[in-house]
């Protein structure tokens, strides 16, 4: 089974509504909603904000649900200068920011596993790329009213592959992100929470990869810009791009039993 978890809650509801055959399971105060979209198997869920509020989400996923793959999606802040709001990123690597376990090891390592960066799995990675695109092209000026698109700017966005970073902290200062930037120069993104459900998912052994939506710059304006974004538009990404990835996957297995 395929899990959705979603950043906010506007996202997750948004795949909700689209699911049939729902039956909703209650575990650790989250709603985890079973059903059928495009013929799959999926649980959606909202992670909650927060790495542990994340990785406990995760956890349930995988040990108390049985999920074997993973896609999350949300919303982050740029942290690349030339990410404008829109443009969605797929994670290639995660790592947690604010880890600092020094001296006793490197920064950004995670005590016993040896390792600062967890990967994406590259299937899934390629697919979401794919399924990015073809909501950019394709559903986006449908789904996203032309006078939203406007107000944020949003006109041709860019689908890239990067670092994404994670800590429980939001960025809402220019001199906090410059000193990310100087710190970890090759992070695209900032968020709260997937770096954490890497670290999960590499320790279960489950396949998972990462979708964030730019919605803010990570400087003076992200507390003004995040809400409405979140609001507005944010659910309407997830959708989007969770819609067109499972499109792909039910042609693939229609082809495949014929």
């Amino acid at each position: 089974m395929l899990a959705i978890m979603s950043a906010t809650p506007e996202e997750s509801a948004a795949v909700v509504a689209a699911l049939s055959a729902r039956q909703t399971r209650e575990k650790g105060r989250r709603l985890y909603q079973l059903g059928i979209l495009h013929g799959i198997e999926v649980v959606v869920v909202f992670s909650r904000w927060g790495k542990v509020a994340a990785a406990a989400t995760a956890t349930q996923l995988i040990d108390g649900l049985g999920v074997t793959q993973l896609v999350f999606s949300g919303v982050a802040g740029a942290v690349r200068t030339d990410l404008a709001i829109g443009d969605v990123v797929i994670g290639t690597e995660l790592i947690q920011h604010d880890m600092d376990a020094t001296p006793l090891f490197a920064r950004y390592e995670i005590p016993l596993l040896g390792q600062s960066t967890f990967a994406t799995d590259l299937g899934l990675r390629a697919d979401l790329a794919v399924a990015a695109q073809a909501f950019v092209r394709d559903d986006l000026a449908v789904t996203v009213p032309a006078n939203v698109r406007e107000l944020f700017g949003i006109r041709t966005p860019r689908i890239v592959h990067g670092i994404i970073a994670s800590g429980d902290q939001f960025f809402s200062g220019a001199s906090r992100l410059a000193e990310l930037r100087q710190r970890l120069p090759e992070v695209s993104c900032v968020d709260m929470e997937s770096a954490a459900v890497a670290q999960v998912c590499t320790e279960y052994g489950v396949p998972f990869a990462i979708v964030r939506t730019i919605s803010d710059s990570a400087d003076d304006n992200a507390s003004h810009d995040f809400p409405r974004f979140s609001r507005e538009i944010a659910g309407q990404y997830s959708l989007g791009i969770v819609t067109a990835l499972l499109r792909e996957r039910s042609r693939r297995l229609a082809r495949a039993n014929h």
